[in-house]
C-alpha cells in the first residue's frame, strides 16, 4: 500500500530534485551550482514535511468523507493548486496587493531573487502580517470549531470537556475570534504603514469570513445529501451497507475539496516566508516545497485508506490543538520573529503525545474490552459522517 499510495510523491521527487539540479546548472553555477540547487530542493522539502505534518492529519479527516474521484482530485488537481497556486502565484497575488506594485512588476523582482530592500523577499517579508492574521484567524476558527463542539472521545478531558459545555452557547467560535483579533492588532501590530491595526483587522476578518463561507456551504450540501440519502433509502443516514462513512459527492465533495484547499494554504505560509531564510530563488523555493506538499497529500490519503484516525482516535485530537498553536504563533509573528524549527516541533509534540496516548488506549481496552474512556462510549463503532 505504501508503494501504491506514495508513488506519484517519489515521481514527483524525481522530476523535483532533477528540475533542481538543471536549474542550477543553467543559471551559470555549473556542476557546483547544480548540486547546491538539488540540496536546496531536497532541504525545502524536508520544511515543508515538518510544518505540515499536522495538516497531513487533519487533511485526512475531511478526506475520508469524499469519494475516491474527489480523492484522486485531491492528489492530481490539488497538488497542482498547491504547487503553482498557493506556493508561486498566491505570494506574488499577495505582493503585489500589498506593496503595491503591478504584477509584471512582482514577477521581474521575483525572477531577479535576491534579499536586500526592494527585493521580492522583502516586500513578501513586508506582507507577512496581513498573511500572518489571515492564515491565523481562519486555523483558529478550526481549532475552535473543533474544541468548541462534544466529540465522540477526549483527550484531554480536563480541557476539552469543558470547552464542549460552554461551546454550545451559538456563535461562540466567531465572539472569541473576534475578541483574539482585536487583542491581535492592538498588541501585536506596530506603526510601520504595512502593519498598520487596521491591514491586521481586515486580513484577520477575511480569515474568518473565508472560514464560514466554505465551511457553512460544504455543510449546507452535506444536508441536502443526507437527506437526499434519506429519501431514497427511507432511513437516516447513519451507516452505509458495509459499516463505512458514507461519501460526500458532487457539490457537498466540492466544498469539502475547496476546504482543503484554503486550509493547505494557511499551514503554507509560514514555509513560503522560512523558504527566503534559504534561498531567494522561488523557482527553487516552488519545486521544494510542492515536492513536500506531494508528500504530505500522499500520506493524508495513506491515512484514510489505513483507517489510522479509527485506529488512533487521539490522533485528530492532537493535529486539532497543533492547529491552535500554530494559529497563535502566525498571530505572534505579525510582529515578533518565531523560529519555524519552533513551528515544525510544536505540531509534531502535540502529534507524538497523541499518537503514544492513542496506543496505551488501545493497549488497556485491548485487556478489557468493556472498558473504554470515562464517560464515554465505545470507540469500536465510529460515528458516521457524509
Amino acid at each position: 500500500m505504501i508503494l501504491k499510495t506514495f508513488r506519484w510523491a517519489f515521481v514527483v521527487t524525481a522530476i523535483g530534485l532533477a528540475g533542481g539540479f538543471l536549474l542550477g546548472f543553467r543559471e551559470g553555477g555549473g556542476i557546483a551550482g547544480a548540486f547546491e540547487s538539488l540540496v536546496l530542493v531536497a532541504i525545502l522539502t524536508i520544511l515543508e514535511i515538518s510544518l505540515s505534518f499536522d495538516n497531513a492529519v487533519v487533511n485526512a479527516t475531511i478526506l475520508e468523507r469524499m469519494s475516491a474521484f474527489w480523492q484522486r482530485m485531491f492528489l492530481t488537481v490539488g497538488i497542482l493548486i498547491a504547487v503553482f497556486g498557493m506556493r508561486l502565484i498566491f505570494p506574488l497575488i499577495i505582493v503585489s496587493i500589498t506593496a503595491p506594485l503591478n504584477p509584471v512588476t512582482v514577477i521581474e523582482l521575483a525572477v531577479a531573487g535576491g534579499t536586500g530592500p526592494g527585493s521580492y523577499a522583502q516586500h513578501l517579508h513586508e506582507a507577512h502580517p496581513a498573511i500572518a492574521a489571515f492564515g491565523g484567524m481562519f486555523l483558529f476558527m478550526i481549532f475552535l470549531g473543533f474544541v468548541l463542539e462534544e466529540q465522540e472521545h477526549s483527550w484531554l478531558a480536563w480541557l476539552e470537556k469543558p470547552l464542549a459545555r460552554i461551546g454550545k452557547l451559538d456563535q461562540l467560535n466567531v465572539v472569541i475570534a473576534l475578541i483574539v483579533l482585536l487583542i491581535a492588532s492592538a498588541t501585536l501590530s506596530t506603526t510601520a504603514a504595512h502593519q498598520t491595526a487596521a491591514v491586521v483587522l481586515i486580513a484577520g476578518v477575511l480569515g474568518v469570513v473565508t472560514y464560514l463561507l466554505v465551511n457553512g456551504l460544504g455543510e449546507l450540501f452535506e444536508t441536502s445529501a443526507d437527506e437526499a440519502h434519506e429519501e431514497e433509502h427511507g432511513e437516516a443516514v447513519a451507516k452505509s451497507g458495509n459499516g463505512n462513512l458514507v461519501k460526500a459527492v458532487g457539490k457537498a465533495a466540492f466544498f469539502l475539496f475547496l476546504y482543503l484547499e484554503v486550509l493547505d494554504a494557511s499551514f503554507s505560509f509560514d514555509g513560503v516566508i522560512g523558504a527566503f531564510a534559504i534561498t531567494s530563488d522561488i523557482f527553487i523555493i516552488a519545486i521544494g516545497l510542492g515536492v513536500g506538499a506531494m508528500y504530505i497529500r500522499s500520506l493524508t490519503v495513506y491515512l484514510v485508506r489505513k483507517g489510522t484516525l479509527n485506529e488512533y482516535v487521539y490522533l485528530e485530537h492532537g493535529a486539532m490543538w497543533a492547529i491552535g498553536a500554530l494559529a497563535v504563533i502566525l498571530l505572534i509573528t505579525i510582529r515578533y520573529e518565531v523560529p519555524e524549527v519552533v513551528t515544525g516541533l510544536i505540531g509534531v509534540a502535540f502529534i507524538a503525545a497523541a499518537f503514544i496516548s492513542s496506543l496505551v488506549r488501545n493497549r488497556r481496552l485491548g485487556g478489557d474490552d468493556s472498558s473504554d474512556d470515562a464517560g464515554e462510549p465505545s470507540g469500536d463503532q465510529e460515528a458516521v459522517k457524509v
